[in-house]
């Protein structure tokens, strides 16, 4: 068969850039995307099976959908990526119109599966985990825009008590320095000046003797490469020659997420961490001697099971200590499989609300002293898109990754501009353009 396909995407970049990925199979075969549903013949939901919330949202989505089998039985329905892989038999179970059922690991088999199929097949399950596949020699069909997303591997080997993501995704494997350089090259040929490299825990990557700081030097000098981007590292994996590599690269952005996720010694033990309080704090004085401008951002999980009162003090000390410039923040869900769902002494539901409302009271704080403290200095900002509260301005982010938004004067989208910080509003900074550095004006 052939026809147009339609996604959607749920979860973190890197459900972003698989979607591109099986975007570019199925355009290389034949099909066609198209941004209608209701024109599609084929439609596919990427799914997260990381917080239960996501997995609720994925199930609702299915259960809006079931109307459209009905009405058009031709029309085949699929659910790729983690909640595939961790769901498959749940999934048939509850929603038996599902057609497609696909794991991570076996997007390449996408194509040649729809072109084989028929009315009369049964459901198609592949939810197979490998220990090679990363999709070396494959191209992602990338929409318009500025940043590229770049997977440079996938799967973990750190296995948090808390996380799905080494069953759904599998173990770790790198893909090759070379092909990652190539990639980047094509994404600046087809009009892209921000690269993010991607992995599960993206600074464990290695291949054949090239380790992370090797790549990100690599990528950095790649020809039309303007700024340099990546998620999700693990604090373990930091090391000196990372943040020097760092440091030495003018479009690397002098911008770190360090997942923290507790700040009790305890809690980090029961979480399978591979760090302590004291050795997170270390890290985060020497990446700031490293980098001095650095935009660093975390992850906080609160009622984590056995989290007592004196335990979430502790997070919330460390976050009053290190003063992030921003957080993703997350009550503790429990998800089957994991070790930590095996736990005792479970956070009640109504406690861990409390918690969470008090962490994001903590960091509110902490970005609004942050930003406060740039006002009257010029920073470098890409210009990425229109406000969302005025079409007379515009919104971008800097080195540091913090949001701007300017009056438009005469810049372009594509532009990168000099901004003065006047002020801030929220999480948000506002400023005046004194200057365009460079114009890439490529971007609709």
């Amino acid at each position: 068969m052939a026809g147009q396909y339609y996604i959607e995407t749920y979860g973190c970049q890197m459900n972003l850039a698989d979607s591109q990925l099986v975007a570019g199979l199925l355009n290389d075969s034949g099909f066609a995307r198209t941004d209608d549903m209701a024109a599609a013949q084929i439609i596919l939901l990427n799914t997260c099976a990381i917080r239960e919330k996501a997995e609720e949202t994925v199930l609702n989505r299915l259960d809006a959908l079931a109307h459209l089998k009905r009405k058009d039985p031709s029309v085949l329905i699929g659910v790729l990526g983690c909640m595939a892989q961790n769901l498959a038999d749940s999934l048939l179970e509850s929603h038996p119109f599902v057609d497609i059922i696909l794991g991570p690991d076996s997007y390449r088999r996408l194509p040649q599966m729809l072109a084989q199929r028929t009315q009369e097949m049964d459901h198609i399950v592949d939810t197979r985990l490998s220990r090679h596949e990363v999709y070396e020699d494959l191209f992602p069909a990338r929409e318009t825009g500025l940043n590229a997303w770049i997977s440079i591997m996938r799967g973990c080997d750190k296995f948090c008590t808390f996380c799905v993501v080494p069953y759904t995704r599998g173990r770790e494997r790198s893909r090759s320095l070379e092909s990652v350089v190539a990639e980047a090259a094509q994404a600046v040929a087809d009009g892209f000046v921000e690269m993010t490299l991607l992995g599960q825990n993206v600074n464990s990557y290695h291949h054949e003797g090239s380790r992370f700081p090797q790549l990100l030097e690599a990528v950095a000098g790649v020809d039309g490469v303007r700024r340099i981007r990546f998620t999700s590292p693990h604090p373990s994996d930091v090391d000196a020659d990372m943040l020097r590599v760092m440091a030495a690269q003018e479009n690397i952005c002098s911008s770190v997420h360090l997942p923290l996720q507790a700040g009790a010694d305890r809690t980090l033990r029961r979480m399978q961490r591979t760090y302590t309080r004291a050795e997170y704090l270390k890290l985060v004085d020497r990446i700031r001697a490293a980098l001095p401008d650095v935009g660093l951002t975390t992850d906080i999980i609160v009622g984590f099971p056995g989290e007592t009162e004196a335990d979430f003090e502790e997070t919330l000390e460390v976050m009053e200590q290190v003063r992030f410039d921003s957080a993703f923040m997350f009550k503790y869900s429990l998800r089957p499989g994991t070790k930590a769902a095996n736990y005792s002494s479970h956070v009640d539901e109504q406690e861990k609300q409390r918690r969470l409302e008090a962490v994001i009271a903590m960091q509110k704080e902490s970005t609004l002293m942050r930003n406060r403290a740039l006002t009257g200095q010029v920073a470098e900002v890409l210009v990425e898109r229109e406000s969302k509260k005025s079409p007379l301005q515009w919104a971008g982010r800097t080195d540091s990754n913090k949001l701007v938004v300017f009056d438009r004067e005469d810049a372009l989208l594509g532009d990168f501009v000099q901004v003065k910080i006047d002020g801030s509003h929220g999480v948000t900074l506002q400023g005046h353009i004194v200057n365009t550095v460079e114009s890439y004006h490529a971007v609709a």
